[in-house]
């Protein structure tokens, strides 16, 4: 999956660029169990488009 590609799930580059955090901002959110659902697919970890909106949800109201 290419970054431009509009498919169902985010490479992690493709999520940080889109939600504008850094990858080490992505790790770390990863680490303290913060940061979207992933999965993996072969090699690659992917990010499915909803559990990005949960994970925005989920951050939007902790800033509340």
């Amino acid at each position: 999956m290419q970054d431009s590609d509009p498919g169902e799930a985010f490479s992690i580059a493709t999520f940080c660029k889109r939600y504008g955090i850094s990858r080490a901002l992505f790790y770390k959110l990863q680490k303290n169990g913060k940061a979207p659902r992933s999965f993996k697919l072969g090699r690659r970890v992917l990010i499915t488009k909803e559990a990005a909106r949960e994970w925005l949800r989920a951050m939007d109201g902790n800033a509340a």
